[in-house]
């Protein structure tokens, strides 16, 4: 069974800083894309970052470029989000995702197949 389980959420002060961590069951992986999404009370489920496993492009969302770094590492099987710089607007749960790599937007919902139970990001000031 495919398993993604993320770890690392907590509550964080404005400003502060976060590590967010997947761990992945599936060495198929390896062909696919690993994106993280997040979704506020209340709100859409909503993409933030990808990377594709086999050559570490990377992909943001407008929101979180120049503060989030995405990243990824083989031996471990595990995809990072790095977040710098919180401000209340990233309060959410972070949900870990896998999909196939193929062409077209690497920010929909709809292209990935796995998703992991979430992790709550709580950004207070």
């Amino acid at each position: 069974q495919v398993q993604l389980v993320e770890s690392g959420g907590g509550l964080v002060q404005t400003g502060g800083s976060l590590r967010l961590s997947c761990a992945t069951s599936e060495r198929t992986f390896s062909t696919f894309i690993m994106g993280w999404f997040r979704q506020a009370p209340g709100k859409a489920r909503e993409f933030v970052a990808a990377i594709a496993w086999s050559d570490g492009s990377t992909y943001y969302a407008d929101s979180v470029k120049g503060r989030f770094t995405i990243s990824r590492d083989n031996a471990k099987n595990t995809v990072y989000l790095q977040m710098n710089s919180l401000n209340d607007g990233d309060t959410a749960v972070y949900y870990c995702t896998a999909g196939p790599r193929r062409g077209g937007s690497w920010a929909g919902t709809g292209r990935y197949d796995h998703w992991g139970q979430g992790t709550q990001v709580t950004v207070s000031s």
